[in-house]
């Protein structure tokens, strides 16, 4: 693994704080009904992500997720400016404004979503491990899911499938506490989901999911195993969203003081603490970087107003290969 450096704290700090700026922008135009339908935020697991980033090889690693999906295809390199129009439904999106929110994809850095079907990444994650495995290139697959999707029959038989034929793919269960509203004391017997790996012989194992040193140190390990050839691993992210499962979650099932309480673990705060204590960064450095990120989530909300909506006819031209479908009617 790359070694944690200065400039790593700096860069995490930087990152983690733009994707939290970024989100809570939307949160903001969600309200005035510029983005619509469903918005999952990341709020408070950034570190995961910042982590995961630093173990990966961005130049041929993938990453697939859930419909908690905006500020990942960022850190693998997509421009947010894109990101944010396609939750506007603009033209100028990563679809075409055609996704939305829930099915953000940059097949150029190496996303591939962004899926709404609870669980549904989890056999497509290990499916592109396959076809890295059966192609013979030395690349890694990141399939994330959440403490929900963990539940889901799916799982059992990609993981069967993982082990049998040894892909090199990493599974990283989000364990927020809550899938939708149900706590995890509630959906099963037991509340360890990484031993869910035992049962097929999967190296797996729990990692503090509110610290990127951690999560980059576990990623890593699963990462060079995977590349030498010895298969998948499952880990369990302990970790935490700020925010409501979604925009309408009006989170009844937990109280502030629990959020509060997370919020002293906060993992930008983490990254700061140590950047301050370590004279990593003047006051005025930090300062101007929070200055650089309220600019930059500016200039997409800007992009994203001022991009056109689709053209009508793209309904059917991003849907239909032939362009003399049959079952078009005009008017």
């Amino acid at each position: 693994m790359n070694k944690i450096t200065k400039e790593t704290y700096i860069n995490w700090y930087r990152d983690m704080l733009f994707w939290r700026k970024f989100e809570d922008k939307l949160a903001a135009v969600y309200i005035q009904q510029k983005v619509r339908g469903f918005l999952h935020l990341y709020n408070g697991q950034e570190a995961v992500l910042a982590g995961s980033l630093h173990a990966m090889d961005l130049t041929k690693d993938k990453m697939i997720t859930a419909y908690r999906n905006h500020v990942q295809p960022i850190g693998m390199g997509e421009d947010p400016k894109r990101v944010m129009a396609e939750l506007y439904g603009k033209v100028t999106g990563t679809s075409n404004g055609m996704g939305g929110s829930m099915h953000i994809f940059s097949k150029e850095h190496r996303f591939y979503g962004g899926h709404g079907i609870v669980g549904g990444q989890i056999p497509l994650g290990a499916g592109l491990a396959f076809g890295d495995k059966y192609k013979g290139n030395d690349a890694v697959t990141l399939c994330y899911f959440g403490d929900g999707a963990a539940r889901q029959g799916s799982l059992h038989e990609t993981f069967n499938m993982a082990m049998n034929w040894k892909l090199p793919v990493i599974f990283i269960v989000e364990n927020n506490g809550y899938a939708m509203g149900t706590s995890v004391e509630r959906t099963a017997n037991h509340t360890d989901i990484w031993k869910l790996g035992l049962g097929y012989e999967m190296p797996c194992g729990p990692v503090d999911g509110m610290n990127p040193i951690k999560v980059a140190e576990a990623v890593d390990e699963a990462i060079q195993r995977a590349r030498r050839g010895e298969g998948p691993t499952f880990l369990e992210m302990k970790t935490y969203r700020y925010r409501g499962h979604s925009m309408s979650d009006a989170q009844h099932y937990r109280t502030k003081d629990e959020v509060e309480e997370y919020r002293k673990i906060d993992p930008i705060t983490q990254v700061l603490d140590i950047i301050k204590e370590n004279n990593y960064a003047t006051d005025e450095e930090i300062e101007a970087i929070n200055k650089e990120v309220k600019a930059s989530v500016k200039e997409c909300e800007q992009f994203a107003e001022d991009s056109p909506y689709p053209e009508t006819n793209q309904l059917f031209d991003m849907v239909y290969e032939q362009e003399d479908y049959p079952f078009i009617k005009s008017k």
